[in-house]
């Protein structure tokens, strides 16, 4: 349908065009994330594979508005307000962004497997396989988040956080895999926006007029 492939646009363009958010894409972010959920109850859109994976990038936002209430209550506490609360605001930004991004390149995927090889495909892009994508990329977002958020603790206990013995490694290996987490994300998001200009880019060409 026409309104899924506008939501899609403004999907790509909020996280795989712009450099970062601001208030007006992430206000149409969410407006159109509301309206797509509504839209997909309708009995005039098919159950299939794509639509589960908008579904998906849809309820992501969610991370968003619960982020932006969030905001909303810890600035009415002005300055009593926890680092961990505010860590929790920046990690589910983080969820959203990550979750949308990974998505957004699924749905890539899945078009060039329409275009390119629509029956050899066809055994792979069932409603099943893409609630399973769905599930392994929401559960590991969230351990990546978890871990994040041991991490952001472990930086504001400073030195009460034991050194030593098994749970000071298990603190130490954490932390050292949050770090890695978060210098690959800028990397890798660099890489999922060449592999998706790259997909459209064939797919666009294979469809115009020769």
């Amino acid at each position: 349908m026409k309104d899924l492939r506008r939501y899609l646009a403004l999907k790509y363009i909020q996280y795989l065009v712009l450099s970062s958010s601001n208030t007006v894409s992430t206000l149409l972010g969410l407006l159109g994330s509301a309206y797509t959920m509504i839209l997909l109850q309708s009995a005039k859109v098919s159950s299939k594979s794509t639509a589960v994976l908008i579904s998906s990038l849809a309820k992501a936002d969610i991370l968003v508005f619960l982020s932006l209430v969030s905001d909303v209550v810890l600035g009415s506490f002005g300055a009593g307000v926890s680092p961990a609360a505010s860590a929790l605001v920046r990690i589910l930004l983080t969820a959203n962004a990550h979750l949308s991004c990974v998505l957004l390149s699924c749905v890539a995927f899945e078009a060039y497997l329409i275009t390119f090889l629509p029956s050899e495909s066809r055994p792979l892009r069932t409603v099943r396989n893409a609630r399973l994508i769905c599930r392994v990329i929401w559960m590991l977002v969230a351990a990546e988040c978890a871990l994040f958020l041991m991490d952001d603790h472990l930086r504001a206990s400073g030195a009460s956080a034991p050194s030593r013995g098994p749970l000071g490694l298990l603190f130490q290996l954490s932390s050292a895999a949050a770090a890695l987490l978060r210098s690959l994300s800028y990397i890798l998001g660099i890489l999922l926006r060449i592999i998706n200009v790259y997909i459209y880019y064939k797919i666009f060409f294979s469809m115009s007029p020769r």
